[in-house]
């Protein structure tokens, strides 16, 4: 199955590209998601190996920090049931099904300039970029082979 790429958002000042650098192996489990159309993303479409941009949102100036790896494909999210976790989902835990899933990522590389959303707008080669789109707020989006590779040339890539 080819290769895809995906863009996953996270408020840096919850979990950063850097958190993730400094996890363990540099790989976390990509906890936390509520929305059953990202979801259904990563238990369905995410691959062993897929590529994901990590987009820092919720500042002032959005921006690509760095590229994740798919390192474990989709299971189901145990902070779904865990009353002591900030992802606990009490629903889920009376109805004793657990909706969620999650995806392992292990850092891959870093940007030693990171893409600001401006300079996203401002490049006709992502015009139809998912998180460009006005609305567009699921945290987890696909991207195209295309838009990888030119927002990969915007920045300079370096290992972790």
């Amino acid at each position: 199955m080819a290769k895809k790429y995906w863009l996953m958002k996270t408020e840096p000042s919850v979990f950063s590209f850097e958190d993730l650098v400094k996890a363990p192996g540099k790989t976390t489990a990509w906890e936390g998601v509520r929305n059953y159309q990202a979801r259904n993303l990563m238990r369905d479409e995410f691959q062993l190996g897929d590529l994901a941009f990590i987009y820092h949102s919720g500042i002032a100036e959005p921006e690509i920090a760095g590229i994740a790896e798919i390192a474990k494909t989709g299971y189901a999210d145990p902070f779904a049931m865990d009353s002591k976790s900030k992802y606990y989902d009490a629903d889920a835990k009376k109805k004793g099904v657990n909706p969620w899933f999650l995806v392992d990522v292990r850092a891959k590389k870093r940007f030693k300039k990171s893409v600001t959303r401006s300079e996203l707008k401002n490049c006709k080669a992502l015009a139809g970029m998912m998180v460009l789109r006005k609305g567009a707020r699921l945290s987890v989006q696909p991207v195209t082979e295309a838009e990888f590779k030119t927002i990969c040339e915007l920045s300079d890539l370096e290992n972790v």
